[in-house]
């Protein structure tokens, strides 16, 4: 009668399950290419994005002074918002007519809600403001999507060659198209100045004619109204609009503007002032750019504005990336035209996408070296099926981290290199057992699916009591709260379950892979 060995734990029935079933193959390969596939679409970072909850609340309160808007707005609000559960701190500042409170949450709390609970507790306490005072605005902070994962600094090939109006609407016009681009959440130009009418009144003349600064003013935006008059609907369901077009179209109509009389005679604004267009010369913020690469060479910085682009949270930031400087290079005949030139300066997606490949590419480096230290002491055949043993807990792993929402970024593959140390022991303890219960001068007469079967259920207790004391090791970093814990908690998250992936893998897939690899051996000893 042959020798029938009988399981005594969840090992040994898995393995005799699956020894010979001929969905074993297929799944193995499955696993892989899911791992594979998973790989190539699951979005990319460089790091985790933190949830950081928050926000701003500013009020309006004309005449009132530092100290009455603090006891009258400030204090009964910050006593309400205490009442929020997970607040953290709450500053709040105080100035002549106006007020405000920045909230900060605990790090982890859930940003939609956070920002929900702050605007619903300041309209449930609107009662008790002052009457007077305006209706509160009420600004979130958006941390997760403020971040710039691409910035582009346009500036004007020719420094002597003015800006144009021209050159402004185009770049005003491809920061409109990139924030429509899929993915992206929000873009910001830093640095530019905008086209405008620049009236410089010389004082002595405006003394000679007797009038004030405010009239010059009130003449100008008088004129320069354009908001036209939109009256009810007639019988046949039509909508009238009244309005005139604007008159100040160039620098001449600005200049023949009637301001004022003086002595019976018009006053136009050209004898008082000097008319140009130009850029918004209030603003007196400035940008300038310095590249020091072949490709780009400036004698001296030059004037620039930089266009920041940012990604919706738990998005690939390479393919956003990709599509940002496809779109721009879709645009150069029109930049050129313009002269107008611009530079990349940061790649967010670029960098993410070389800090996962380098990471990816040691942990091949890490599981070949794996292979190679097992050769000695087991053999070639064995190493190889715990070289295919290991892909095959990545795989399942990185596809549970996809499912969850996680994205792959360096803390992620970090807790993958971390776990690779720890997965292998569960696959080498099983073919290591195989390959000593094959060389038993007892089991010579054996059956080689039996050996294999009672070699992966001998081990089972011990390894599921080692592989639990493990994972409970990692349980308590996903604890740790704050900064470090976010940044962190790819660890907590992925390492348990590679240990436990790697259990099911060592009892399923390697005493599968050991009958199809490992040369039976009848044992002599």
């Amino acid at each position: 009668m042959a020798y029938r060995y009988k399981s005594r734990n969840i090992a040994g029935y898995l393995a005799r399950i699956f020894l010979n079933n001929p969905l074993t193959s297929v799944l193995v390969w499955a696993i892989l290419i899911l791992g594979y596939v998973t790989l190539q679409i699951a979005p990319r970072e460089e790091d985790p994005q933190i949830e950081v909850s928050g926000g701003s609340i500013i009020m309006m309160l004309p005449g009132a002074s530092p100290e009455a808007i603090t006891n009258v707005a400030i204090k009964p609000l910050e006593r309400k918002i205490r009442e929020i559960k997970g607040v953290e701190h709450i500053y709040s500042t105080a100035m002549n007519n106006v007020a405000m409170l920045n909230v900060q949450y605990y790090i982890g709390q859930n940003r939609e809600e956070s920002n929900l609970k702050l605007y619903d507790k300041v309209m449930q306490n609107m009662d008790n403001m002052p009457k007077d005072m305006p209706m509160p605005l009420v600004k979130p902070f958006d941390i997760d999507i403020d971040i710039p994962i691409a910035t582009v600094a346009f500036y004007v090939k020719d420094i002597h060659k003015p800006s144009t109006l021209e050159q402004y609407k185009l770049v005003k016009e491809i920061q409109q198209d990139i924030n429509a681009l899929d993915n992206v959440s929000k873009s910001r130009f830093k640095g530019i100045h905008k086209p405008q009418f620049n009236v410089s009144v010389d004082i002595d003349k405006l003394s000679s004619y007797h009038l004030s600064l405010g009239q010059i003013m009130k003449a100008i935006q008088a004129i320069a109204k354009n908001a036209p008059n939109i009256d009810t609907e007639t019988e046949n369901d039509e909508i009238i609009i009244f309005g005139i077009k604007n008159v100040l179209e160039s620098v001449d109509d600005i200049k023949n503007l009637i301001v004022a009389q003086y002595m019976g005679s018009p006053v136009y604004l050209r004898d008082i002032a000097k008319v140009e267009f130009g850029y918004d010369i209030q603003n007196y913020q400035k940008s300038e750019l310095a590249c020091k690469n072949k490709e780009y060479t400036f004698d001296d910085p030059i004037e620039q504005a930089t266009l920041t682009i940012s990604k919706l949270k738990g998005t690939n930031a390479v393919e956003v990336t990709e599509e940002v400087v496809k779109y721009l290079k879709e645009r150069q005949d029109d930049l050129d035209r313009l002269g107008i030139g611009y530079i990349i300066t940061r790649n967010y997606g670029e960098r993410a996408n070389e800090a996962v490949n380098e990471l990816m590419h040691h942990l091949v480096i890490t599981i070949l070296i794996i292979g190679a230290i097992l050769i000695p002491f087991l053999g070639w055949r064995e190493s190889t099926v715990v070289s295919i043993a290991v892909p095959m807990i990545l795989a399942t792993t990185l596809f549970v981290a996809y499912v969850t929402g996680q994205t792959i970024n360096r803390i992620t593959l970090f807790a993958f290199l971390l776990s690779l140390g720890l997965i292998v022991d569960d696959a080498i303890i099983v073919i290591e057992n195989i390959h000593r219960r094959m060389h038993l001068k007892e089991t010579a007469e054996h059956d080689f699916d039996e050996i294999i079967i009672e070699a992966t259920d001998e081990i089972g207790p011990s390894t599921n009591i080692a592989t639990i004391a493990i994972i409970l090791t990692m349980a308590p970093m996903a604890f740790v709260g704050g900064m470090m814990g976010q940044f962190m908690k790819p660890i907590p998250l992925n390492v348990p379950v590679a240990l436990a992936v790697s259990l099911f893998v060592a009892y399923v897939f390697t005493p599968f892979l050991a009958k199809k690899l490992i040369k039976r051996v009848k044992g002599t000893h």
